[in-house]
């Protein structure tokens, strides 16, 4: 069986690509040395009342970046359409294209689904008047249907960890020696120096972080919105203490903390364990005051919905903690807690520590912004007509304030979910935290890092990924930022 080339019978969209982005580039060099040259456009009234620019050349230079850019984009969705359509023969490309079709079609139909509603989407549908949102949130839920469908298999086209005879650092395209029924024929971004799949590594290691960041992410944001509401509201002894605490978790170096989170000796005394007992506690208490708050007019209602919502809370909540019936389940000491056929599921130690650690370091900062905001917004007009109604605290904290402080956390939410995927794949670079084996996209960038200046192929396809997710976020928060402001 012959190796895929790139593009296959798709190689005449090539020269047009390379001249888009060659014009783009250069509108680019072009566009940053005029914006210190020339200078600032000057505007000129017209006879009929209308107004010109005096800048033609800065128009010409906007003009041929925009197209180039256009363009760019218009033959990258060529490449893909045609790779769809064309599979293999398109060569790598089109047959990438094609394993991800489910994804290109989740997309399509979340954009043509919340465009059409998204004035009835709220700040969500204000998103998608925003350009730079758009390609943000295109690159985030691109990786997480990439991370849901690699799950499901339907993605996949080896096992990540099986590793097949003859295929160790094999460049992209290369067929397998020995094909067996219904194998892959290809590897389709080459093979590793354990000759295990890069393409399907790379897919698996972003159902790791879609697992991870975005939940752990929501844990710290619960931890610091339930402590961070009653410091900035109540502000006194209260405030200082639990400012004093944070202030001392910031104190360390982030990268120092995690690394002695996550070392093995800190893990097999079981503080993880113990941390992960205490943390998990507060989404359960943010649930609980939140309902109480919002029905504690209305008894008859509020007192089933708080038994039926805790108490489904509580169980996900011994079944996180727990393993095999132990709460707290270390090599010293075991604490009983549940039977094992209420066990929901059982979480791999290695993400729970690295889940753990991610709520540990960021819920400090998280107090830190929900602080400062309530203390900014408790002294507007509606916070005082609210006490004059009689509202109690907790539903000023929680009804009042926190909505009015949703721009600038759901910002902060996008941006530290970037930081989270950064620190995990630092963890995985340095092999603490997850197995070694482990697919996660830290841990094959460390692996393909020892023959780098051999072969990129390895390395190179889990760097991009996670480049592009980053990415992803902060462009998404830079839209969501935008269409906030405009509330």
């Amino acid at each position: 069986m012959e190796p895929l080339t790139w593009t296959g019978s798709i190689a005449f969209l090539n020269p047009l690509l390379a001249l888009a982005l060659g014009v783009m580039a250069l509108s680019i060099v072009v566009w940053m040395l005029a914006s210190i040259v020339l200078p600032e456009d000057q505007m000129t009234v017209n006879p009929d009342g209308t107004l010109t620019s005096s800048s033609g050349l800065r128009n010409m230079i906007q003009a041929a970046l925009r197209y180039s850019f256009m363009a760019s984009v218009a033959i990258g969705v060529a490449y893909v359409v045609l790779g769809i359509l064309m599979g293999t023969s398109a060569g790598i490309i089109g047959a990438i294209s094609q394993q991800f079709l489910p994804v290109w079609l989740s997309l399509i139909i979340l954009y043509a689904m919340s465009i059409a509603f998204k004035r009835k989407l709220g700040l969500y549908g204000k998103l998608f008047d925003s350009p730079i949102g758009m390609i943000g949130f295109g690159l985030v839920m691109f990786w997480v249907f990439t991370g849901i469908f690699g799950a499901l298999d339907l993605i996949v086209t080896h096992d990540p960890l099986a590793q097949i005879s003859g295929m160790k650092n094999k460049v992209p395209g290369t067929p397998l020696p020995n094909l067996e029924d219904g194998q892959y024929a290809w590897y389709l971004l080459g093979g590793d120096n354990l000759a295990r799949d890069v393409f399907s590594r790379m897919v698996k290691g972003a159902w790791i972080v879609v697992q991870i960041a975005p939940l752990a992410t929501m844990f710290a944001f619960m931890v610091g919105i339930t402590l961070g509401l009653p410091a900035g509201y109540y502000g006194g002894r209260l405030d200082t203490l639990l400012s004093f605490l944070a202030n001392l978790i910031l104190a360390f170096p982030v990268i120092l903390l995690f690394y002695l989170l996550v070392t093995p000796e800190i893990v097999a005394t079981g503080v993880p364990n113990y941390m992960a007992a205490i943390l998990f506690v507060f989404p359960i208490i943010f649930l609980g005051v939140l309902l109480n708050s919002r029905y504690y007019t209305r008894p008859n209602f509020r007192t089933p919905l708080l038994i039926g919502v805790l108490g489904v809370a509580l169980w996900f909540y011994l079944s996180l903690i727990s393993t095999g019936g132990y709460i707290i389940n270390t090599d010293s000491y075991r604490i009983w807690g549940l039977p094992t056929y209420l066990d929901l599921f059982d979480i791999p130690g290695g993400i729970l520590v690295v889940f753990v650690s991610v709520v540990f370091v960021n819920s400090p900062t998280v107090f830190r912004i929900v602080r400062g905001l309530a203390l900014d917004i408790k002294t507007r007009d509606y916070v005082a007509a609210a006490q004059t109604r009689g509202e109690g605290p907790w539903y000023i904290m929680l009804w009042e304030i926190l909505p009015n402080a949703r721009g600038p956390l759901i910002v902060d939410f996008c941006l530290r979910i970037g930081y989270t995927t950064i620190l995990l794949g630092t963890l995985g670079f340095f092999g603490l935290g997850l197995p070694p084996e482990s697919p996660d996209w830290g841990s094959t960038i460390n692996e393909g890092r020892k023959l780098l200046s051999i072969y990129l192929h390895p390395a190179l396809p889990p760097a991009l990924a996670l480049l592009s997710l980053v990415l992803g976020l902060n462009l998404l928060a830079d839209g969501l930022r935008e269409e906030s402001l405009k509330d």
